[in-house]
């Protein structure tokens, strides 16, 4: 299945949120995941209602109307978290940006608009060790133009690019639905 979902989408819906996500991560995190090809040199700009630095969790949380914009990609959600690696002390220094980013977490209606691919779930993480990016709720929707595919949880290994779109079991419908417009699929 995973073939199929990079394949029809082109990858970019999925890779759209762990662009945002990841750029959020600074300049430094993007040249290390070079399969994403995020552009360090695109300004990255983060609103949000609210700004909590919580230094002896390591951790930054955005709340309220959180959006995130890098280039043609927007990410927005209720709620976003960065959890930063400790540096073995016990602390960290989120707050000023010379942490590593261990993950990233967004939640609370989770939309994710690239310049031809729109994602929607209810919450979303990045882990930056594993490279795998986890979208989940009641409905995970893919749409590219007038093509949809829907399911409750996609995981992509950003590393080997593999996507896996689960149904959704005992939440109703269980199974993953994909709708194709004839003459829409890319040559």
């Amino acid at each position: 299945m995973g073939t199929g979902i990079r394949g029809i989408f082109g990858g970019a819906a999925v890779l759209g949120l762990a662009l945002v996500m990841a750029s959020v991560a600074t300049a430094q995190q993007a040249s290390r995941m070079s399969g994403l090809q995020l552009d360090g040199d695109q300004p990255i700009e983060i609103e949000s209602d609210r700004l909590e630095v919580r230094d002896n969790d390591g951790t930054a949380v955005f709340t309220g109307n959180v959006q995130v914009v890098q280039g043609e990609t927007t990410l927005r959600a209720g709620r976003m978290v960065v959890h930063y690696v400790s540096d073995g002390s016990g602390a960290s220094t989120p707050s000023t940006g010379a942490s590593d980013i261990e993950r990233i977490e967004v939640e609370e209606t989770v939309y994710i608009q690239t310049a031809t691919q729109v994602a929607t779930g209810d919450r979303g993480t990045f882990d930056m060790g594993t490279e795998l990016l986890t979208l989940s709720g009641r409905e995970v929707v893919l749409t590219e133009g007038e093509n949809v595919i829907v399911g409750c949880q996609l995981r992509v290994q950003m590393n080997t690019g593999v996507a896996e779109l689960d149904g959704c079991g005992n939440q109703g419908g269980g199974r993953v639905r994909m709708l194709l417009q004839p003459g829409s699929q890319r040559q």
